[in-house]
């Protein structure tokens, strides 16, 4: 059996498949597509991964400012994978949240509070009881400017943390690579099962 809280290398990962998931134009809640074109050309966007994406997907469409949601899989090496696949620790991706947002309403330093203050960055390969390399803490910065803002926000929570007897941070920033869509039944998961899963559970340190 893989341990699921050891990142595989390039030679155990599977390899995944050229074909893309076939999801939903459009956002459950909200009605907006999840994936480009978007029809205003000034929205960012964000990927983060803290955890289960089922409530950390919610978490973000119902901030405002926020255009659009997606889950789905970042930081690995397997092509287009499936959860069970995801699930199995022979991707290493992690679980990933993409948020597209409007700056002039939601700026990037608002998100990154939000993301600190919503999870448990010091955990390693796991989130609460969900253990595995597909729960890690990750920021995938989209430009050199996300990269530097999430650097400088990590350091700002890592001495709050240290302030108040807490370990140190684990979360990975990456430079963005490739982020594959989940399977349509994770897309918004939370409102089509209200009574669902949802693990999400911050330190209670305020990032500012």
């Amino acid at each position: 059996m893989f341990n699921k809280t050891i990142m595989p290398s390039k030679e155990e990962a599977l390899p995944g498949r050229d074909q893309e998931i076939q999801i939903s134009k459009k956002h459950f809640v909200n009605g907006n597509p999840i994936k480009p074109p978007f029809n205003n050309p000034d929205l960012k966007e964000a990927i983060f991964g803290l955890g289960c994406f089922w409530g950390v997907e919610r978490l973000f469409w119902e901030l405002s400012g926020v255009y659009t949601t997606a889950v789905g899989y970042a930081g690995g090496i397997s092509k287009n994978p499936t959860y069970k696949e995801v699930c199995s620790g022979l991707t290493g991706h992690t679980e990933a949240v993409l948020i597209v947002y409007d700056p002039a309403l939601i700026n990037y330093q608002s998100l990154l509070k939000i993301f600190w203050e919503s999870h448990n960055p010091t955990q390693g390969m796991q989130q609460g009881s969900d253990v595995g390399t597909q729960y890690r803490s990750v920021i995938i910065a989209k430009s050199l400017s996300q990269f530097n803002d999430a650097q400088n926000s990590m350091n700002i929570y890592q001495k709050k943390l240290k302030q108040n007897k807490l370990g140190k941070i684990t979360t990975e920033i990456l430079n963005f690579d490739k982020f594959y869509y989940a399977e349509d039944y994770h897309q918004q998961y939370l409102a089509k099962n209200p009574d669902g899963y949802c693990g999400l559970k911050g330190l209670g340190i305020s990032h500012s």
